[in-house]
Protein backbone atom coordinates (compact mmCIF):
# COMPACT_ATOMS: atom_id res chain seq x y z
CA UNK A 1 0.00 0.00 0.00
CA UNK A 2 1.19 3.59 -1.03
CA UNK A 3 1.76 6.57 1.77
CA UNK A 4 -0.80 8.66 1.92
CA UNK A 5 1.65 11.57 0.67
CA UNK A 6 2.42 9.91 -2.31
CA UNK A 7 -1.24 9.16 -3.42
CA UNK A 8 -2.28 13.03 -2.39
CA UNK A 9 0.36 14.26 -4.70
CA UNK A 10 -1.89 13.55 -7.77
CA UNK A 11 -5.58 15.10 -6.23
CA UNK A 12 -7.49 16.84 -6.70
CA UNK A 13 -7.61 14.77 -10.30
CA UNK A 14 -9.35 17.25 -13.23
CA UNK A 15 -12.44 16.38 -14.33
CA UNK A 16 -11.10 14.80 -17.40
CA UNK A 17 -8.77 12.53 -15.16
CA UNK A 18 -11.52 11.42 -13.39
CA UNK A 19 -13.56 10.02 -15.22
CA UNK A 20 -10.86 8.46 -17.44
CA UNK A 21 -9.33 6.58 -14.39
CA UNK A 22 -13.20 5.79 -13.47
CA UNK A 23 -13.38 3.97 -16.85
CA UNK A 24 -10.16 1.98 -16.57
CA UNK A 25 -11.77 0.09 -13.58
CA UNK A 26 -11.81 -2.60 -16.67
CA UNK A 27 -9.45 -2.83 -19.18
CA UNK A 28 -10.32 -0.52 -22.36
CA UNK A 29 -8.90 1.25 -25.47
CA UNK A 30 -9.16 4.72 -26.14
CA UNK A 31 -12.56 5.03 -28.34
CA UNK A 32 -13.93 2.87 -25.39
CA UNK A 33 -12.86 5.23 -23.11
CA UNK A 34 -14.07 8.31 -24.94
CA UNK A 35 -17.53 6.13 -25.45
CA UNK A 36 -17.92 5.53 -21.69
CA UNK A 37 -16.69 8.41 -20.36
CA UNK A 38 -19.50 10.72 -22.32
CA UNK A 39 -22.10 7.66 -21.16
CA UNK A 40 -20.93 7.66 -17.53
CA UNK A 41 -21.36 11.69 -17.37
CA UNK A 42 -24.44 11.16 -18.76
CA UNK A 43 -23.33 13.50 -21.73
CA UNK A 44 -21.93 16.31 -19.63
CA UNK A 45 -18.00 15.36 -20.30
CA UNK A 46 -16.34 15.09 -23.56
CA UNK A 47 -12.83 13.79 -24.09
CA UNK A 48 -11.60 14.11 -27.35
CA UNK A 49 -8.50 12.10 -29.10
CA UNK A 50 -5.49 14.67 -28.11
CA UNK A 51 -7.27 14.99 -24.67
CA UNK A 52 -7.17 11.53 -24.04
CA UNK A 53 -3.82 10.14 -25.40
CA UNK A 54 -2.33 13.29 -23.43
CA UNK A 55 -3.28 12.18 -20.53
CA UNK A 56 -2.73 8.35 -21.44
CA UNK A 57 0.78 9.36 -21.81
CA UNK A 58 1.05 11.54 -18.36
CA UNK A 59 -1.36 8.33 -15.95
CA UNK A 60 1.29 5.66 -17.76
CA UNK A 61 4.37 8.03 -16.92
CA UNK A 62 2.59 8.29 -13.54
CA UNK A 63 2.26 4.42 -13.19
CA UNK A 64 -1.51 4.88 -12.37
CA UNK A 65 -2.65 2.94 -15.76
CA UNK A 66 -0.59 0.24 -17.47
CA UNK A 67 -1.20 -1.46 -20.85
CA UNK A 68 -2.65 -4.65 -20.81
CA UNK A 69 -3.10 -5.63 -24.32
CA UNK A 70 -4.13 -5.03 -27.66
CA UNK A 71 -6.47 -5.65 -29.46
CA UNK A 72 -5.97 -5.44 -33.58
CA UNK A 73 -4.49 -1.98 -33.28
CA UNK A 74 -6.07 -1.00 -30.54
CA UNK A 75 -3.96 -0.64 -27.20
CA UNK A 76 -5.79 -1.89 -23.66
CA UNK A 77 -5.39 0.19 -20.39
CA UNK A 78 -6.52 -0.15 -17.43
CA UNK A 79 -5.40 1.15 -13.48
CA UNK A 80 -2.39 -0.28 -11.88
CA UNK A 81 -2.85 -0.32 -7.50
CA UNK A 82 -1.08 3.15 -7.40
CA UNK A 83 -4.16 4.07 -10.26
CA UNK A 84 -6.90 2.55 -7.93
CA UNK A 85 -5.28 4.23 -4.48
CA UNK A 86 -5.77 7.71 -6.19
CA UNK A 87 -9.28 6.79 -7.45
CA UNK A 88 -10.79 5.99 -4.29
CA UNK A 89 -9.07 8.75 -2.26
CA UNK A 90 -10.84 11.12 -5.04
CA UNK A 91 -14.11 9.64 -4.75
CA UNK A 92 -13.81 9.71 -1.21
CA UNK A 93 -13.16 13.73 -1.57
CA UNK A 94 -16.09 13.69 -3.81
CA UNK A 95 -18.02 12.27 -1.38
CA UNK A 96 -17.06 14.50 1.51
CA UNK A 97 -17.65 17.73 -0.79
CA UNK A 98 -21.06 16.35 -1.70
CA UNK A 99 -22.03 15.65 2.05
CA UNK A 100 -20.74 18.93 3.22
CA UNK A 101 -22.45 20.51 0.08
CA UNK A 102 -26.01 18.36 1.36
CA UNK A 103 -25.65 20.10 4.35
CA UNK A 104 -25.19 23.35 3.21
CA UNK A 105 -27.85 23.61 0.78
CA UNK A 106 -30.33 22.29 3.65
CA UNK A 107 -28.81 25.40 5.75
CA UNK A 108 -29.38 27.72 2.93
CA UNK A 109 -32.79 26.45 1.87
CA UNK A 110 -34.02 27.08 5.20
CA UNK A 111 -32.78 30.79 5.16
CA UNK A 112 -34.43 31.05 2.29
CA UNK A 113 -38.29 29.77 3.79
CA UNK A 114 -37.79 26.47 1.53
CA UNK A 115 -36.95 24.49 4.84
Amino acid sequence: MLDEKTIRKYLPLSEATYYILLTLVEPLHGYGVMQKVEEISKGAVTIGPGTLYGAFSHLEKENLIVMTGQEERRKLYTLTEKGRQVLLDQIRRIEMMADTGREMKKKLDTMNGEG
